[in-house]
């Protein structure tokens, strides 16, 4: 297997300190996708699961947020793909992550790599992420030039990250959902500081925030320093919590 880079260790803290520093259980996975696409330079990455009682695929998180529309319509039209190359590698138990077209010597003459076409991400990795007995769970990375064995091998390390991070969500939900309900909070936050203190607690980075609301990283940085003041917290972690517990963030 292919030798990682110091770039790609890097990439990896990165993503660890980003799972570690979010309290959010719904966010794991946008954020996980999220930083994915940017660590593989992809077109797409999605999250579905193939539910196998039901037979029925659900996409559930998709990045870049533009994709959104068209993921769901492809979801719809191919709603059991029970023979799409990568729930056929998880059904007969395999967890490695695979490039699709060295599994299925028909990959690109079938109509999933048509599918993926039309999101710019013919070519594929796919990620599985059991963890769920309810389904067969993956990410499927997407773009245009091929995999190679670095981006296998970087897969590789990377997926008992993700695992970790998934774990993790789970049992934050099973506490979060045996929590009493909030308190309100006083609080005397601006309404943009507020639009930062939500996508804060949606998972993004400064540098997604600064991305979506149209501002620099530096901006962002002053908006949180306000909320943080305001708030009487001095983190990410803090905040976020106090967000939701107080009813600042959903």
């Amino acid at each position: 297997m292919a030798q990682l880079r110091v770039r790609d260790y890097e990439h990896m803290l990165d993503l660890v300190m980003a799972v570690l520093g979010n309290p959010d259980p719904e966010s794991t996975w946008p954020l996980i996708t999220e930083h994915v696409r940017e660590v593989f330079d992809c077109t797409g990455v999605t999250f579905s699961g193939l539910y196998t009682a039901e037979r029925i695929l659900r996409t559930e998180v998709w990045a870049p947020e533009s994709h959104g529309p068209i993921a769901l319509e492809l979801t719809e039209r191919y709603r059991t793909p029970v023979q799409h190359p990568l729930a056929l590698h998880m059904a007969s138990g395999g967890t490695n992550p695979v490039i699709l077209s060295r599994i299925s010597e028909r990959w690109r003459h079938s109509p999933w790599y048509d599918a993926a076409r039309e999101t710019g991400g013919g070519e594929q990795l796919g990620l599985p992420a059991p963890g769920d007995p309810r389904a067969l769970r993956s990410l499927i990375l997407g773009r245009e030039g091929e995999f190679t064995e670095h981006d296998l091998a970087l897969a590789t390390r990377i997926q008992p990250l993700l695992l970790t991070a998934d774990s993790q969500a789970r049992e934050l939900h099973r506490l979060r959902a045996a929590a009493p309900p909030p308190a309100p909070v006083a609080h005397d936050l601006t309404p943009r500081e507020l639009t930062v203190l939500g996508l804060l607690a949606e998972g993004l980075t400064t540098q997604g925030i600064a991305r979506r609301l149209l501002i620099s990283p530096h901006t962002v940085n002053r908006h949180l320093e306000k909320v943080y003041r305001k708030l009487g917290t001095n983190n990410r972690v803090s905040t976020v919590l106090l967000a939701k517990q107080s009813g600042l963030a959903p």
